[in-house]
């Protein structure tokens, strides 16, 4: 008990220690509480309040979102400590928990946070995005997580829930217009009975670009054009069975993203939304599969859950799900003028799932166990568009004071074709391309038991064993270059063969938790947990036209924390510390324009993650969170070039704060305003790490608010984001940067609107 009041007393103290616990009961309510306003989740797989999880745990509900005015994943991060999440674009997002970052687009290789959508898994890179509308919730659950949410949970997974069909009628639109000729339209319709319901829900989002592109034919870069739709149908014919079947569509038709150059042309990087010249290359229809820079993607959802209380306490469950992705992104690498590192990315690929799952609950004991299959199969294809002469004037300055691209964006590069072949050919056009596969496969079966000794106590101990099939595909088509007699990238052809490699391995992964209830409403909970990141079977070409295998041992991570959560007054929140020791710790390298794994060697992470609330009373409430990491790669000799780094995309600070005011002024009347400050220390984009390649600190102030009418089914609400139009960079190096020519992705300006609801 000492170290119980210890921690007690730590959060009473603190300013900053808190799970938002200000959303309306989610699905069920907890026979274990009367609060009408206690989180369901179902991050254990089963339905509990959020403070009786003993894991470190972040929700952020439908409500909560609304309030700040979230209509996208990367800002939903802003709010969460220990995560970010960085959308390069919708076919590009990046995923980090703790500093850990699972981006990689390689097919080859698994990703390190877990995303999941209705219980299934949707974590391959390239088909995880999706729009933020009509979610129950979002459940970020910290350190690793095998026994509930599978290996790909490193050191952590995220939980998209969407809201389920009910009883009754319902329905909500919301209409906004704002800067950059910005629309969005969103809502749901809501219809059925006790036995039947269904649900319909979309999200269309359109907006300018907010850099200007002057090349001709090209449209202003970080354009939208988005599309989601949902349809849910719920059967409910008995109170013991219930049947959730989920379809849902994504689609992007944005415009290409800034890839900024410092040292060609005349873009103005430190200006960073000035106007670029980018898309240089003549043949990008032909080579490339479109004739303008941009994102082409389509992701189609299926989802079945069915769950029967067949006996006193037992529940069976299975979760089933299917997901394909087809994405074409065009994009200008140099980011200038010159037709020199022209590339795209064509990703496509299917997942299907399968879990089915037992659970048995009373008043001592609480069990789940059950199996799992998933299958996974997708590629990347990566062609290439250059001129000859240009490519060996940008990388090799054959001509000296030539140059490559001048400042006008005129580019006195595209010469040296003719100055190197004494005027016999004015342009040599060259195409080479790559693919790599991926077919993955993954059995499972995974165990938890929970045992409450004393009604105070509760120890949890569960285990998942998996088997893990895993083969690679490679074939590239990189012809000698006419004249230069020998490939322009440093890669090798395959002779017109397709290589393969196929591994399998084995793992176990336990985790223990424990569980103390100071009060009904205030408990501690300890754990320890293993981690691991799939092996990498990374294969590509050699000289010669033969394979080159590389086999990159999986990561492992042992993660130890401890916290408090719970609510005390009017304040309520959690605080936790954490260790994670890292084996064999995998890092993503850019080397020659393309994305390899390489071992980092050790590495370590201490860090503290604490959230707050305070409700002075019905109308008024605060809000912060705050999350530390003092960690990286182990400073060592043995760890070579990443010794002593910090870990790509960490910042060592995150913070965010704000409070939520909803006023009556009449009985059917009442003004709100959210106004919100969101912190993040430097961060670095590569690792190695350089300081040319960093962001140094952002602060951003966002704005929301407006009056509710007619009992809140009509709002009239306006909203600012980076309210004082900061200008700082979401990515920086690149595939411009192995080339010497690193290139630098300015975030989003300053963005404002109204915005019009109303709901039945």
């Amino acid at each position: 008990m000492k170290f119980g009041t210890c921690v007690a007393t730590l959060l009473a103290g603190t300013s900053l220690a808190g799970l938002p616990a200000m959303a309306h009961a989610a699905e069920a309510e907890v026979a274990e509480t009367a609060d009408p306003n206690a989180i369901i989740v179902t991050s254990q797989k089963v339905e509990q309040r959020a403070v009786d999880v003993p894991i470190t745990l972040s929700v952020q509900t439908g409500e909560r979102m609304r309030e700040l005015g979230v209509t996208d994943i990367g800002e939903l991060s802003n709010y969460v400590p220990g995560l970010n999440v960085q959308v390069q674009s919708a076919n590009n997002p990046g995923f980090v928990i703790r500093g850990i970052t699972s981006d990689s687009g390689s097919a080859q290789q698994g990703p390190r946070v877990t995303l999941y959508y209705n219980g299934i898994d949707i974590s391959r890179s390239r088909g995880a995005y999706q729009g933020i509308y009509d979610l129950d919730r979002v459940e970020v659950v910290k350190g690793p997580q095998a026994t509930l949410f599978g290996t790909a949970a490193t050191i952590g997974a995220i939980s998209f829930v969407s809201a389920k069909p009910e009883a009754g009628t319902s329905a909500s639109l919301t209409g906004s217009y704002g800067n950059l000729n910005a629309y969005r339209a969103e809502g749901f319709v809501n219809a059925g009975n006790d036995v039947i319901a269904a649900r319909i829900a979309g999200q269309w989002k359109k907006r300018d670009g907010y850099i200007e592109n002057l090349a001709p034919g090209q449209d202003d870069l970080y354009a939208q054009d988005q599309l989601g739709l949902r349809g849910s149908l719920r059967y409910t014919p008995t109170t013991d069975f219930t049947a959730d079947l989920v379809f849902t569509y994504d689609r992007q038709r944005n415009s290409g993203t800034p890839f900024l150059s410092k040292n060609l042309g005349s873009t103005s990087v430190d200006g960073l939304h000035d106007a670029a010249y980018l898309g240089g290359s003549p043949f990008s229809k032909e080579v490339l599969g479109s004739d303008k820079l941009g994102l082409d993607r389509d992701v189609y959802d299926a989802n079945l859950t069915l769950s029967w209380d067949f006996a006193d306490g037992w529940n069976f469950t299975t979760v089933n799900g299917y997901r394909n992705f087809d994405a074409l992104e065009v994009f200008d690498a140099d980011g200038s003028a010159a037709w020199y590192l022209e590339f795209a990315e064509h990703a496509k690929g299917w997942q299907a799932s399968h879990e089915g799952r037992f659970t048995y609950s009373d008043d001592q004991w609480r069990a789940s166990f059950g199996w799992n299959y998933f299958i996974e199969d997708s590629s990347q294809y990566v062609p290439f568009s250059s001129e000859v002469g240009t490519y060996l004037q940008c990388t090799a300055n054959l001509v000296p004071g030539l140059g490559c691209v001048a400042p006008d964006n005129s580019v006195p590069g595209s010469r040296a074709t003719a100055l190197l072949t004494g005027g016999a050919f004015t342009a040599v056009p060259y195409s080479a391309w790559s693919r790599n596969e991926g077919r993955n496969q993954t059995w499972s079966m995974f165990g938890d038991v929970a045992w409450k000794p004393a009604p105070e106590l509760e120890v949890t101990a569960g285990a998942r064993v998996l088997i893990e099939k895993r083969r690679s595909g490679y074939i590239a088509e990189q012809p000698d270059a006419p004249v230069y007699g020998q490939p322009l990238l440093p890669y090798f052809d395959t002779d017109g063969q397709t290589f393969h490699a196929r591994k399998t391995y084995a793992a176990v992964l336990p985790r223990l938790n424990v569980l103390y209830h100071l009060t009904p409403a205030l408990n501690l909970y300890a754990t320890i947990a293993e981690g691991r990141r799939s092996p990498v079977v990374q294969l590509s070409s050699a000289a010669g036209g033969v394979p080159d295998l590389d086999l990159i041992k999986s990561e492992t991570v042992w993660n130890y924390e401890a916290g408090i959560k719970g609510s005390v007054g009017m304040l309520s929140g959690s605080l936790g510390v954490y260790y994670d020791k890292y084996d064999n710790f995998q890092v993503s390298v850019i080397e020659d324009g393309r994305a390899v794994t390489r071992s980092a060697g050790s590495a370590s992470n201490l860090g503290v993650e604490a959230e707050l609330e305070a409700r002075f009373t019905d109308w008024l409430s605060a809000f912060g969170n705050v999350g530390f990491i003092s960690g990286g790669i182990d400073d060592k000799e043995a760890n070579g070039a990443f010794a002593g780094d910090q870990f790509r995309l960490q910042p060592k600070w995150q913070w965010a704060a704000g409070f939520n005011l909803n006023l009556p002024v009449t009985q059917n009347t009442s003004v709100f305003l959210t106004p919100s400050v969101t912190y993040r220390s430097k961060i670095y984009f590569e690792v190695p790490n350089s300081d040319a390649i960093s962001q140094s600190p952002v602060t951003l102030v966002n704005l929301r608010g407006g009056v509710s009418l007619m009992d809140g089914k009509f709002q009239i609400a306006g909203y600012a984001r980076n309210l004082g139009n900061e200008k700082y960079l979401l990515d920086a190096g690149n595939t411009g940067g192995s080339f010497g020519y690193p290139t630098f992705i300015p975030a989003e300006p300053r963005t404002y609107g109204i915005e019009i609801t109303a709901r039945y």
